[in-house]
């Protein structure tokens, strides 16, 4: 949940003053996208520092709680201020040290995680933007049969599916999108290439909208003729894994517990050990971002307003895969 003061992020970096160097993370605090800018926060301001190329878009633009200064002002502004901490999550090396060279009376400390802790949980207005990249999302999934023609390979497919995410009002997509015709499947992050689609192949498919800033991600996979007993079943499978854990998506529920239950599905089908990745992440303006459903990192609970995935998979490689995918607000 966004902060209503500076007060919370200080609190949460156990520092006196606090530098923004993240993109994503100053635009998130302001509302004002850039290529190149800071924020620093401090008891009384939250400031976001802009070269020219910014200046007037900035003060036209950032929330009403942001002031935006000249970059020039930052080395004034930090000599009054003797303990300040830094996101070393997204930090260089190089661009830490440059901080400390060029302001030699303030301390600065490493912090990790500080502004993505308040991105897990959405506003209204940020779920609002959230359900539109959604709603973008799923026109795009309903159009891809009508994509499907002899000899498309799967390269144009991909750019097709960025055209009319354009068209029906996004500003693009969240993410590469996935395109992967028969065993390429197998591979859950395939490159669309030239291969070629023809009559009876499968097709999996990944793919976002990003509206507003917001990320929308989403799995389906289609069949163009009788699916083979192993294509039946892995679908059966996977299916029944997607759905129990969605049911089990609430406030407070345990990351690990929703990963090992969809395990326990696939395990009774024996693919447990075809499931490579996580069941889950979180979304928002970035693609991954806020929760991990796996239990291969520490555990962690579901807080409502969080937007995760729910997106089991099962691979036969040289085969096929299938993944499917629905995204869940947390309540």
């Amino acid at each position: 949940m966004r902060p209503e003061s500076s007060s919370k992020i200080l609190n949460s970096a156990k520092a006196n003053a606090f530098l923004v160097t993240n993109l994503i993370n100053i635009r998130y605090l302001t509302g004002f996208q850039l290529s190149s800018g800071i924020v620093l926060v401090t008891k009384s301001s939250i400031t976001l520092y802009v070269d020219s190329r910014y200046l007037e878009a900035a003060k036209k633009s950032v929330y009403k709680n942001i002031s935006v200064k000249p970059m020039g002002n930052i080395k004034t502004a930090l000599n009054r201020i003797k303990n300040c901490g830094v996101e070393a999550d997204t930090m260089t090396i190089s661009e830490y040290g440059k901080w400390k060279r060029k302001n030699k009376n303030t301390k600065f400390v490493q912090t990790e995680g500080v502004i993505q802790e308040f991105r897990k949980t959405k506003t209204p207005e940020e779920l609002r933007k959230f359900k539109r990249a959604q709603s973008i999302t799923r026109k795009i999934i309903e159009s891809i049969p009508s994509m499907l023609k002899q000899g498309t390979t799967e390269l144009e497919i991909a750019e097709r599916i960025r055209r009319m995410a354009v068209d029906l009002g996004a500003e693009g997509l969240s993410f590469d999108p996935i395109v992967a015709f028969e065993a390429n499947s197998s591979r859950p992050h395939h490159h669309p290439s030239n291969k070629k689609w023809k009559k009876g192949m499968m097709l999996q498919i990944d793919i976002g909208a990003k509206y507003k800033g917001y990320c929308a991600d989403q799995s389906a996979v289609f069949f163009s003729k009788k699916k083979t007993k192993k294509q039946e079943s892995t679908y059966k499978a996977v299916l029944e894994a997607k759905n129990k854990a969605t049911k089990l998506v609430c406030s407070g529920a345990s990351t690990h517990n929703l990963y090992q239950i969809a395990c326990e599905v696939l395990n009774k089908y024996g693919m447990k050990d075809n499931f490579t990745h996580a069941l889950g992440h979180g979304v928002g303006l970035e693609i991954h971002e806020g929760s991990s459903l796996t239990d291969k990192i520490p555990e962690t609970s579901l807080e409502s307003g969080e937007i995760v995935t729910i997106e089991p998979g099962v691979y036969f490689p040289g085969e096929f895969g299938i993944r499917l995918e629905d995204e869940v607000i947390v309540k």
